[in-house]
């Protein structure tokens, strides 16, 4: 029943946020920006993000090895697939990750505490290089409201891995032999997923302001970490509107770019549901 009620939430919330948005910017118009969408640059989208999705998985599988858990390569990409359409279509945005430490504690009697601090740090992982992607297109002066920060920035960065180098250092300090691949992984899922993007532009025949739509999709995807809604949608939009309007963009292909990203992340998410009917085997020696 609570699950249900917070599915329920969450689905409320990302409808309100809908609702709120297209209160301001008629869903016609956007429609219309969909609608005219290349589908040659969408196909490329998909495949950089499938890509930014295989590079991830392939960093946790590092983080696992770090606790004594060995996973077969096609093992571990099964699980996170399945655990990434848990994470879209379960409550809490937590979903694939309880299921992925059940599994492993399962199979592997490994402390809860290493699986919680494994999954953490993944996704700390992630998040780290969203700031710093984001820091470095923001330092970069992509847009003239943020030159006279730019050097903040480019402190923010080498400042932020430190603080978060000695936080994990301290905390999860069994991660710590993994944490520079991890991180060059990390790169390659944000670089990977800002290819993505920047196709996914092309497809809606924009072709100038990159640094400044990257810069704001960098930011809704921070903002869509934050569990609140299905699969961050609302929440991501709302970020890309207020962006828009800050950044003086065109708030069509603004909106437009956070739904078909979203309608790219269930597509690639929604394949993992093959593995939630046809269950997969418990871990054994096959997928060492």
């Amino acid at each position: 029943m609570k699950k249900q009620l917070l599915l329920l939430l969450k689905t409320g919330i990302s409808a309100v946020l809908l609702y709120l948005i297209f209160l301001k910017i008629p869903f016609s118009e956007v429609s219309q920006t969909l609608l005219k969408a290349q589908w040659g640059f969408l196909v490329l989208a998909l495949l950089f993000f499938t890509i930014s999705k295989a590079i991830a998985a392939y960093r946790l599988q590092y983080f696992w090895r770090a606790i004594g858990v060995h996973f077969s390569h096609s093992y571990n990409l099964k699980l996170y697939l399945l655990g990434m359409f848990y994470n879209l279509f379960l409550p809490g945005g937590i979903g694939g990750d309880a299921y992925k430490g059940y599994v492993v504690k399962k199979a592997y009697k490994t402390p809860t505490k290493k699986i919680f601090g494994v999954l953490l740090v993944d996704r700390l992982s992630g998040l780290l290089l969203l700031c710093v992607f984001s820091a470095l297109l923001a330092a970069m002066g992509v847009h003239e409201i943020l030159s006279p920060f730019r050097y903040l920035f480019v402190v923010a960065i080498p400042l932020g891995i430190l603080v978060y180098y000695l936080g994990v250092k301290k905390i999860y300090s069994y991660t710590l032999a993994v944490f520079w691949k991890a991180f060059a992984l990390s790169a390659g899922v944000q670089m990977a997923q800002l290819i993505a993007a920047a196709f996914i532009l092309l497809a809606l025949g924009q072709d100038q302001e990159f640094g400044v739509y990257l810069l704001v999709f960098l930011v809704s995807s921070i903002v869509a970490v934050i569990p609140l809604t299905i699969g961050g949608i609302g929440s991501r939009e709302l970020t890309f509107l207020y962006g828009a309007q800050w950044l003086a963009l065109d708030y069509k292909t603004a909106i437009a770019m956070s739904l078909l990203f979203f309608f790219i992340t269930a597509a690639v998410s929604i394949t993992g549901i093959v593995y939630h009917f046809r269950a997969l085997p418990e871990p054994g020696k096959n997928t060492k």
